[in-house]
């Protein structure tokens, strides 16, 4: 069993990198990450995206962009992607006129295994980002939302981007759903939140191994189970974000 690669989403550093784009990417790269995943950075073109990170030292592994533009103009969507070096894309959940009613959860089932399947014949992966509410479920099926997708869907068409933390805001295993989806979750995400809830029951997200999530055990899950990339992912931070960039490459490195 390989080690899987590390990289960070963004999306993490999405403040500071409003301010000063380049800056934020060379401190990103200064704390150890050479792969991203592209999101929440400001709008651009392929080629402008492409040459802020080749300036800064950085290679895109994946991104995360909206699935109705492949709809619209697959081949324009796919062109912007490749520039930017990304084969790996997934949407950050469920599109909005999809979620509902078990029929339309199907139909946007239906909707990412079509697009999945294009993006496989060009050489590119489809996968969905979770959130905790795909662990909730339709009044008529006694799945989760999350394991509904994956079953009305091609294993070789949509992929599991597994975000832990959100699994584990769930109350639900990341490792058993990391052995569940085994072979079909090639880029995840790790995060990590605290054992305290906001008052509106959010999460309170930490630096890697400053939370409660088991890292040893999802870390050597994700070996058996074919793991390419883990991707830090922190949707919020107490302090400097580029800090906690710094603390979670240091742990992610100690760990592989």
């Amino acid at each position: 069993m390989s080690n899987p690669g590390i990289a960070i989403i963004l999306y993490t550093v999405r403040d500071p990198a409003r301010e000063d784009l380049p800056g934020t990417l060379r401190q990103v790269r200064e704390a150890g990450f050479e792969y991203v995943q592209w999101s929440g950075m400001p709008p651009m073109d392929a080629a402008d995206i492409r040459r802020h990170l080749d300036d800064a030292g950085l290679k895109a592994i994946a991104a995360h962009c909206p699935v109705e533009p492949f709809e619209e103009d697959f081949e324009a969507q796919v062109a912007h992607w490749k520039t930017v070096g990304a084969p790996d894309v997934a949407p950050g959940g469920m599109m909005g006129d999809c979620v509902d009613s078990l029929d339309a959860w199907r139909r946007g089932a239906e909707r990412l295994d079509a697009v999945g399947a294009k993006l496989r014949e060009a050489g590119m992966r489809l996968s969905y980002h979770n959130h905790h509410w795909e662990f909730t479920r339709f009044p008529e099926d006694d799945r989760y939302k999350l394991d509904i997708l994956y079953s009305e869907t091609g294993a070789e068409n949509l992929y599991a981007e597994l975000d832990v933390g959100w699994v584990q805001h769930a109350r639900v295993d990341p490792i058993a759903y990391l052995d569940k989806y085994a072979g079909r979750c090639p880029v995840i995400h790790v995060k990590d939140i605290g054992p305290e809830t906001q008052p509106n029951g959010g999460p309170i997200f930490a630096p890697l191994g400053r939370g409660v999530l088991d890292w040893d055990g999802i870390i050597a899950q994700s070996k058996k189970s074919g793991v390419e990339w883990l991707i830090y992912e922190q949707d919020d931070h107490d302090g400097d974000p580029l800090e906690s960039v710094r603390i979670s490459y240091e742990f992610l490195a100690s760990k592989l």
